[in-house]
């Protein structure tokens, strides 16, 4: 086996680990979109995932191309979505804050200090 071809087959791995990890990231991130309670951690795992997630895809394509134009397309997009992507996800977070929308900071409400001492149900 000539050394081009275990750059090859080198490279080809390196493609599909890139990809298949990519492809990990963005289903981490859309299970956390279902699964998680709030808006704003919702937006966290989708924005944080999905951003590293279709970068590891594009690598994983900039490895697969074959010609310089090829690459030049998909380095472009690879770098316009690493700017968009985390810019898209703060605009919305930012737009929901300022229209009042609270954040749940606890999946239960921690009983008021005047209420210590009253039995459940009665206050």
């Amino acid at each position: 086996m000539s050394p081009a071809e275990i750059f090859h087959y080198v490279l080809f791995a390196a493609s599909v680990a890139a990809m298949s990890a990519g492809l990990v990231f963005v289903l981490a991130g859309a299970i956390g979109v279902n699964r998680l309670p709030d808006f704003y951690t919702r937006m966290h795992a989708a924005g944080v995932t999905d951003t590293l997630g279709a970068e590891l895809i594009v690598l994983g394509l900039l490895l697969q191309s074959s010609d310089w134009q090829t690459f030049a397309k998909l380095a472009l997009v690879g770098l316009l979505l690493f700017l968009t992507s985390p810019t898209a996800t703060h605009a919305i977070a930012n737009a929901a804050h300022r229209a009042g929308h609270k954040p749940m900071l606890s999946r239960f409400k921690p009983a008021h200090p005047k209420d210590a001492g009253k039995p459940a149900g009665e206050g």
